[in-house]
């Protein structure tokens, strides 16, 4: 079963992100912030992280941008998708530069999210 983390401050979008990719086989590991996305990594392997921007402690950009540096290099490639209310603050480059594969924007779109995520990976193998 293939390893997501929703790295999210807001319960309602996390909880529903959560079961939406359960419900498509995907194992689901929920924080809260940037630093606790890096020590989750530290601890296990994940094929794909959805990363709100803003978060407090570490944001998604700070955190990506620190992933792309592990001296792992499976961990520093995984697959980061930003999901974000604010991509007006930021352009596409931004993104790339940190290390952010695509942004998907919030309100979400749960079919795209889903169709972004098996783009990524899929869940059967």
């Amino acid at each position: 079963m293939k390893k997501i983390i929703i790295a999210e401050d807001s319960s309602v979008i996390q909880n529903l992100t959560k079961k939406i990719l359960e419900i498509q086989n995907f194992s689901i590991t929920s924080v809260k912030n940037g630093q606790e996305v890096l020590d989750k990594l530290d601890a296990e392997d994940y094929d794909l992280i959805l990363m709100d921007i803003n978060m407090p402690k570490m944001d998604g950009m700070e955190c990506a941008k620190a992933i792309r540096k592990m001296a792992d290099p499976i961990k520093s490639k995984i697959p980061i998708l930003a999901i974000t209310g604010n991509a007006k603050n930021y352009s596409i480059n931004d993104f790339k530069e940190v290390g952010i594969n695509e942004y998907i924007p919030k309100p979400l779109n749960f079919d795209i999210l889903v169709d972004k995520v098996k783009a990524y990976i899929s869940a059967d193998d």
